[in-house]
């Protein structure tokens, strides 16, 4: 797998993307809101054009946009910087297609715990909940990726107390952990065939 040209180097382009055109050109808009109002994640509120918006007014599509989002250049590098870290790791160990998967049902876990929890007008950026879904991954299969553990445990303790930072998302964390520990469980019993040596 050549690392330039994986899904987890294509995916932090594509959210890197959208976070600078949310940020630097916040005037591009349709139906009168901002990107940034389309794509995060939120039960149901009023926005600034006056309508109902959120998941349960029918914008299903938000449990998966809202890791297109991020609050800030620190919030989005950080995101991304563990993405990179682990998601290629991962990505290369079950392959794209489980990967994306995986990746997939981890934001969605992600979510709807989020939108369990958090009260209803209450919005939720970010692509850390599905990140937190690849932590949950290396805990069940980090043994044959040949991981150190006290790197990735180092890592994840340092996301668990940013996640109780004033202002995140932690059920959010929580339901992505979860949700990466439940689908990699079964993935991992059907392993890829073939593996290309990491990086090439």
């Amino acid at each position: 797998m050549k690392i330039k040209n994986s899904l987890t180097t294509n995916l932090i382009v594509v959210i890197a993307g959208f976070f600078i055109v949310a940020t630097y050109a916040p005037t591009i808009t349709w139906g009168g809101l901002g990107l940034q109002d389309h794509l995060l994640l939120i039960n149901k509120a009023i926005f600034s054009d006056n309508q109902i918006h959120g998941v349960f007014a029918g914008e299903w599509y938000r449990v998966l946009t809202v890791v297109l989002t991020h609050a800030s250049w620190l919030h989005m590098g950080s995101n991304m910087l563990v993405l990179f870290q682990l998601g290629n790791l991962v990505e290369h160990f079950y392959g794209r297609t489980r990967y994306a998967l995986i990746l997939i049902l981890s934001a969605v876990a992600a979510s709807f715990t989020s939108l369990w929890l958090d009260p209803v007008n209450q919005p939720s950026v970010g692509a850390s909940g599905m990140i937190f879904g690849l932590f949950g991954v290396m805990l069940i299969s980090g043994n044959k990726m040949g991981v150190d553990y006290r790197q990735v445990m180092g890592l994840l303790a340092l996301n668990i107390v940013f996640s109780f930072v004033p202002g995140v998302d932690w059920h959010a964390h929580a339901g992505g952990f979860v949700g990466g520990l439940l689908v990699a469980a079964p993935l991992q019993a059907f392993p890829r065939r073939r593996r290309l040596p990491y990086g090439e």
